[in-house]
């Protein structure tokens, strides 16, 4: 070695080999202005849309339509929370998020329905990452829940319309033939691309989406279940097996990509079917008011707590 390396090489520290690096997890917090940012930002959108959707809410007709019956009101929240809690599950068994997640993903609803549709999985995000110790992101997990909700809810409609075909291609029921075929058909397309790009469009292994697609399944059985005796304690009248034949009814309608004006829809098959014409008016505003009236209430709770506390979202 020439004499001027050898003399900068002979002041250099000895390097210990054995040494080893230390690697630190990410600072999760270098991001809190942000986030609070953020926080309020959602909370300011979140009571904008209080104020806006109260304009058309007549609270005291809403709640003199109410059954007196405590039972209607477990049901009713048992429907409401069916989703959440379902995907707490997931989420639990995927990450075992805290209970803490469920008001996470009681907030993911709301934003949902109250602002932008998945907003509220945006936000669910970025709760994940701070909340959750995780070895990934959380992107990918997020994505596939919501990919195989879709999904799954397809094939429960697909399935729905091999059995209902017959009725509902009856013109009686004010279902155009020409359009149920095109649902059908963007239906299958967009399943099958997803089964066919699977491996590019999932992040999860194999036995997760097979757990995840259980626990959605479930979701939809409960969730029409829970509708149909919502529906039957508001008019007792007509008899259990009938709302749970419109509530599978609903369920397929509600998830046919091309039909217009679905509520209406669904109103006209529930008269054509059981006949209370002015009943079965009466019961769809109930419902989709009370929904109304319970999304506005959280969101408001949400937004309030949110600006008293953004750093503890």
């Amino acid at each position: 070695m020439p004499e001027p390396l050898a003399a900068m090489a002979s002041d250099m520290p000895a390097l210990d080999v054995s040494s080893k690096i230390e690697l630190r997890p990410q600072d999760r917090n270098r991001h809190r202005g942000r986030n609070a940012i953020f926080s309020v930002l959602l909370s300011l959108a979140v009571i904008a849309a209080v104020i806006h959707e109260m304009g058309g809410l007549d609270v005291s007709r809403l709640l003199a339509m109410v059954p007196a019956s405590p039972l209607f009101w477990i049901v009713f929240a048992a429907a409401y929370l069916i989703a959440p809690a379902t995907e707490w599950v997931i989420f639990n068994r995927l990450w075992s998020i805290p209970a803490a997640g469920f008001v996470a993903l009681l907030r993911k609803k709301v934003y949902n329905e109250l602002l932008l549709g998945y907003l509220g999985e945006a936000y669910f995000y970025t709760w994940a990452r701070r909340r959750v110790s995780l070895d990934a992101a959380p992107f990918g997990a997020v994505k596939d829940v919501a990919i195989l909700s879709a999904i799954t809810g397809n094939a429960v409609t697909l399935a729905l319309l091999i059995v209902m075909y017959p009725m509902l291609g009856k013109t009686s029921l004010g279902i155009d033939t020409r359009t149920l075929a095109l649902s059908l058909g963007v239906i299958l397309v967009i399943s099958m691309a997803a089964m066919v790009f699977r491996k590019r469009v999932f992040t999860l292994p194999r036995a997760d989406l097979m757990m995840i697609t259980r626990m959605h399944l479930v979701r939809i059985i409960v969730s029409a279940v829970l509708s149909a005796v919502v529906w039957h304690l508001v008019l007792p009248e007509v008899p259990l097996t009938w709302w749970l034949y419109l509530s599978t009814l609903r369920l397929l309608v509600s998830r046919l990509p091309l039909m217009p004006n679905k509520d209406l829809l669904f109103a006209g098959i529930a008269v054509v079917v059981l006949g209370h014409e002015r009943d079965i008016g009466a019961l769809m505003t109930l419902m989709a008011g009370l929904i109304l009236a319970t999304h506005l209430l959280l969101g408001s709770v949400i937004a309030i707590n949110d600006l008293a506390n953004p750093e503890k979202r």
